[in-house]
């Protein structure tokens, strides 16, 4: 999205009073419990907080921006505390969450969340009709399957803004089958090795733009705390920053849709990059982008009708024999082939890619089903989605 002046300063208006509604609902539940008070219902919430707030003087600025924007937000609330107490009771699978935080203006993330009842409108000539905040000019990067129910707006530490649609499909996107399958072991100095002995290289996007990365963050230190040049190196660097998340998020993209495209399976390892985020290695495997591409992986599988699993991060795929299925002892890193006593010769990342193929397949057939099922229709990383929206994001 390309806002003008005016249009920034609305939408920069909308964001605080969506983060002043936020953090006052938050403020109040806390003020709740701490009293010993019963927990304050949603309702509630909107009525004090929306409805009574406008009428006050403290916050009569707050009916300078659309309602559902300030409704959303509470919804945003609700579904953090949610969130929360289905991950302490153990209902929620996955990493523990944590309670609700306030939101910060520093955030360097801001967002909003457009409903249908905003009565918000993609027009003939391309732009998006956002109410109290005007025509807003877009660049397109898809068409629309169908009429959005929700449109999230927002702004990232570059200060560009992006507009993410929820769209509900019904078309049969499903792959035509293939015959072969793949499992991939991922790594460091080869991104993706393949069961096949296809060896990817690992781009590194984030170790080339090194240097320019450093002398812009030394230009940011020389700059005077609450200066306005200060200001603007801060997003010269987060630009910076932002290239080479865009160009690896790309380059993902396009190696998993052609994976996807040319296997009926993909098998991959299970890792913890968490804890090897944690090591000395910890700021290549962040560049590497594992996470990342395994969920891409796992969501276009879904769609396209594909089996994805993931192995057992304990499964020894490095030291067992692919042939004879002997477990040998460890190696160290720097061994990258190794001879088995049956008389195979294995290169290290190729025989643990065949390992991990073999591993999904007896899963998948012991099972009757894909080793992990992917749950995602849809990226995790383009918006948040109104809890009774459609199936599917699309990102603009």
């Amino acid at each position: 999205m390309y806002p003008t002046s005016g249009q920034r300063e609305s939408l920069a208006r909308s964001f605080g009073c969506a983060r002043v509604v936020f953090n006052d609902g938050l403020r109040l539940r806390q003020q709740a419990r701490e009293n010993g008070e019963k927990y304050i219902s949603d309702g509630e919430l909107s009525r004090r907080l929306i409805t009574e707030a406008k009428a006050t003087p403290e916050r009569a600025w707050l009916g300078e921006v659309s309602s559902v924007v300030l409704q959303q937000a509470l919804a945003d609330l609700n579904s953090a505390y949610r969130n929360f107490f289905a991950s302490i009771s153990g209902k929620r699978k996955g990493r523990k969450m944590a309670p609700p935080r306030f939101r910060s203006r520093k955030d360097n993330r801001q967002a909003i969340r457009f409903t249908k009842n905003s009565r918000f409108k993609v027009l003939d000539n391309g732009r998006l009709r956002l109410p109290k905040i005007g025509d807003v000019p877009v660049r397109w990067s898809r068409t629309l399957p169908s009429e959005a129910s929700s449109v999230t707006v927002i702004r990232d530490a570059a200060g560009r803004y992006f507009a993410s649609f929820v769209v509900q499909t019904s078309e049969d996107e499903t792959l035509p089958p293939v015959d072969s399958e793949v499992g991939i072991d991922l790594g460091l100095t080869h991104f993706a090795v393949m069961s096949d002995g296809t060896k990817i290289t690992a781009p590194k996007f984030l170790r080339r733009a090194a240097r320019k990365l450093k002398r812009l963050q030394q230009d940011l230190s020389r700059k005077t705390k609450g200066s306005n040049r200060r200001k603007k190196a801060v997003v010269k660097v987060a630009r910076a920053h932002a290239r080479v998340a865009d160009t690896r998020r790309d380059w993902q993209h396009k190696l998993s849709t052609t994976l996807i495209r040319e296997n009926q399976a993909i098998y991959v390892e299970d890792l913890c990059v968490v804890g090897l985020g944690r090591t000395r290695l910890a700021k290549s495997v962040h560049d590497a982008g594992w996470a990342s591409f395994t969920g891409m992986l796992e969501y276009k599988a879904a769609r396209y009708g594909r089996t994805f699993g993931r192995v057992d991060r304990f499964f020894p795929s490095t030291r067992m024999c692919s042939d004879c299925g002997r477990i040998n002892d460890k190696m160290s890193l720097d061994v990258r082939a190794w001879d088995c006593p049956c008389g195979s010769h294995h290169d290290r990342d190729i025989n643990a890619a065949k390992n991990i193929k073999a591993a999904g397949q007896a899963d998948f057939n012991d099972r009757g089903a894909q080793v992990r099922p992917a749950a995602m229709p849809a990226p995790r990383d383009e918006a948040v989605t109104h809890p009774s929206a459609a199936c599917s994001t699309r990102g603009v």
